[in-house]
């Protein structure tokens, strides 16, 4: 596959498959909330297009697994759906617990400042990638602890973490704030997004806390 080729489905939001051949594509789906009608255009695209599976992702996401190349636009057309940013350097995903809203558990409001998260900044595009991680409670269901940007509520608001990662070399991120309200968790991540693109650094945000210091980084990054 040539680079301009392979550049061409990328920016379709498709991604190759281990056949070679196929490919998968994974709908923008924030929080992983899905109305009836978005289920039944995926279901309807499985079966039109002979998908070899429909798969969850980590990502909150539903992977249509098994597309021929030449059924790529027309299957969005179906979809009526946005893709998810699920690969390139950019902020990929916002991982979303239920909070307050539907868990039992919850201690704060996670999907109302994850969803403020996501529609502002997935998919924007950063000098390396980015995933952020909202829990309503310390069960952090939404494993904020290894995301780049990670939120954990309490009784007191949330807690802030930085630098985390959940790849081929792990880390626990950095912990930089507590009794954050919503408005502060939003002008906190501005912050660092800011930080972010303005370091231009091709490392991952733990990677390069830990080349400066986390007191550097606060210092750097105003925090």
């Amino acid at each position: 596959m040539t680079e301009n080729k392979k550049t061409d489905i990328l920016e379709k939001g498709a991604i190759i498959q281990r056949d070679g051949e196929t490919y998968a594509i994974a709908p923008h789906t924030p929080a992983g909330l899905l109305t009836p009608e978005m289920m039944r255009n995926m279901a309807d695209v499985a079966e039109k297009y002979n998908l070899a599976a429909i798969k969850l992702s980590s990502s909150q996401r539903v992977v249509l697994v098994g597309l021929k190349e030449e059924d790529i636009d027309s299957a969005w057309a179906d979809l009526k759906m946005k893709p998810g940013s699920a690969i390139g350097i950019c902020v990929r995903s916002v991982r979303i617990c239920p909070g307050t809203t539907f868990c039992k558990r919850g201690k704060q409001d996670s999907l109302g400042l994850g969803l403020k998260l996501d529609e502002k900044y997935h998919g924007l595009q950063l000098p390396a990638k980015m995933k952020i991680g909202v829990s309503g409670c310390s069960f952090s269901c939404a494993e904020s602890a290894v995301r780049d940007i990670g939120f954990v509520g309490d009784n007191n608001g949330f807690k802030c973490y930085v630098g985390g990662s959940a790849n081929a070399t792990p880390r626990i991120g950095d912990f930089i704030a507590e009794g954050l309200s919503e408005e502060e968790a939003l002008a906190l991540t501005e912050k660092i997004i800011r930080y972010v693109k303005e370091k231009n650094s091709k490392k991952r945000l733990g990677r390069l806390i830990e080349e400066i210091g986390l007191e550097q980084f606060r210092k750097e990054a105003g925090i």
